[in-house]
């Protein structure tokens, strides 16, 4: 296999098993696709799919996943704490071998224009991919979420799809789709049920308003769970690392008497993010991944 690519779709639904199983279906047991990992949140009403193989393998399986999610999900009547614009919400390409970013670009807009034309729902490209300066962050495409762009998307040139006409699909509205640096999904869930808190912390974290430079952030409500989370995308874990992040929140909320109840990794996530981590806390002098027997085997491997 000399070309690998991860990919982690998001679908708008964590809720009905046999939807999620359904729209999963396709990327078992397919040759050249490997399923990693696939976590539904209830709350957060999300689906959350962590893929890696082939570019023609993954985006064969993407169009028939997508086709499920298209006929099952309505954007009408869903609600969910993460901000979403569409029933496939995102598909982001990440080079792993044998692909540059460049390559994942060009991947990324051929496999929108044939999104579009199977699905018939519009596409907005982000990250790398973009062609719009001024709308490039994830964030920037999704602003204002279904119910908002589905009347900009008509009105503001601004808004406009990038394939497709200048109208969202009536159900399953848009989906963002571009090439991307691997990105880490890490929330920091909070003992209190004070919302305003985690929002506020969200809000002091994020990169748009003068946190981390390569940190995404928000605070949602999990009423299943009797809590409120600080969620979050690390876009550049070796920039920003997760211990940092984490301590930043720790001491915020502790001026409001707030604790940390726990910390989830939402998906796959690059050993050297967790390992940064575990050196700080350990507090291990001078330590290097190569130390890290099973790296070190594969790195070997890698070159026979």
């Amino acid at each position: 296999m000399s070309v690998l690519i991860e990919c982690v779709p998001n679908f708008s639904e964590g809720r009905r098993q046999d939807v999620i199983e359904a729209i999963v279906a396709p990327f078992k047991n397919r040759k050249g696709c490997y399923l990693f990992d696939s976590r539904a949140d209830e709350d957060h009403n999300r689906l959350v799919v962590s893929l890696c193989g082939e570019p023609n393998a993954i985006c064969d399986a993407l169009i028939e996943a997508g086709k499920v999610a298209v006929a099952t999900i309505d954007l009408n009547t869903h609600k969910g704490a993460h901000p979403r614009m569409g029933a496939v919400d995102v598909i982001p390409f990440t080079p792993v071998k044998g692909i540059t970013m460049e390559e994942c670009v060009e991947l990324s807009h051929q496999f929108a224009q044939r999104f579009y034309d199977e699905l018939k729902v519009p596409v907005f490209y982000y990250e790398d991919s973009s062609v719009r300066p001024d709308r490039t962050r994830l964030e920037q495409v999704r602003k204002g979420q279904y119910e908002a762009l589905k009347e900009l998307v008509k009105t503001d040139p601004s808004r406009a799809a990038d394939v497709g006409p200048n109208e969202l699909h009536p159900t399953a509205g848009g989906t963002a789709i571009g090439a991307r640096k691997f990105l880490v999904a890490f929330n920091v869930n909070l003992n209190t049920t004070n919302v305003e808190i985690a929002k506020i912390i969200g809000k002091r974290v994020r990169a748009s308003n003068g946190g981390f430079s390569c940190v995404k952030g928000m605070g949602v409500d999990l009423p299943e769970k009797g809590l409120v989370q600080v969620s979050m995308n690390l876009v550049d874990y070796e920039k920003t690392a997760m211990y940092r992040v984490l301590e930043f929140i720790r001491m915020e909320a502790a001026r409001w008497g707030v604790t940390v109840n726990g910390t989830e990794v939402y998906g796959m996530i690059p050993a050297g993010a967790m390992l940064d981590s575990a050196a700080y806390y350990l507090q291990v002098d001078n330590f290097h991944n190569e130390q890290v027997l099973e790296l070190k085997l594969l790195d070997l491997m890698q070159q026979d």
